[in-house]
Parts: C-alpha cells; structure tokens; sequence
C-alpha cells in the first residue's frame, strides 16, 4: 500500500509541474497586424504646384483617415528652396495620437519655388510610412 502511495505521489508531482507548460498558447495573445498608414493633407502631397500666394505663413494640415496605431505617428514637416543641395528654412516634427495636425510654415522666401516634404511615420511600426510632397511660392 505504501509503494502505491508513493508512486501516486509521485505522479501527481510530475503532473504538477508538467501540466502547466502544455497550456498550448504561446506565451499570450499575438500582437495584432497595424493597418497601413493612410493620410490627407491640405494643400495635398501629390507633388503638384500651387497657385502663387502672398504668405508670410502657410498652413498644413496632416490628417490619418486610417486606423490610429496604437502608440500614435511621428509627423516631420520640412520647407526648403526647390532644388538639391538646398538647406530648409522651416522644420517641424510632432508626435500625435489625433487624427488631425497643424503646422504652420513660415519663413518662406519670396518669389522662389519651395518644396514642402511630409513624412507621417507610425511609432510603433517603423516601417509603417507615408511621404509625399508639394510645391508653393510666396509673392
């Protein structure tokens, strides 16, 4: 009797610490996929020229028409002569879990063609972006 006693205990033993790690869930619930970034802006960064204005300032507005991600996106916005080697005279980056983002640009030299670039970047996803540009000119 008592070597079946033992031999239960012994069981029931092997069956506590075995049991636990047959639960078959992997460590928890999978993180779920992030949708791509999709986004509107105003003026639109489809790479278009837009009509002559007298400025001083412009306005921008980023809008995420898609899912937020879950830790919000990283909106950089830069203003800088048409052209290469050219060094920008407006830059701004917000951090944002709404939908909708302003920016004003300022500091846009006259009579020059000037190239504005948005890059709207999810923080939790990288490799989730959106850049696009567009082209303006202060009188």
């Amino acid at each position: 009797m008592n070597k079946k006693f033992s031999i239960l205990l012994l069981a029931a033993g092997i069956s506590f610490v075995a049991l636990p790690s047959c639960s078959g869930s992997g460590g928890g619930d999978p993180v779920p996929a992030e949708e791509n970034l999709v986004i509107t802006t105003s003026p639109a960064i489809n790479g278009q020229q837009e009509s002559v204005a007298p400025g001083p300032n412009f306005p921008l507005t980023v809008t995420v028409t898609s899912k937020m991600p879950p830790q919000g996106v990283k909106i950089e916005v830069s203003a800088r002569p048409d052209g290469s080697g050219t060094t920008a005279f407006f830059t701004d980056t917000k951090t944002t879990s709404g939908a909708t983002t302003s920016f004003t640009i300022t500091n846009t030299p006259q009579l020059t063609v000037s190239r504005v670039t948005v890059t709207v970047t999810s923080v939790s996803k990288a490799t989730n972006t959106k850049t696009g540009f567009y082209l303006y000119s202060r009188k």
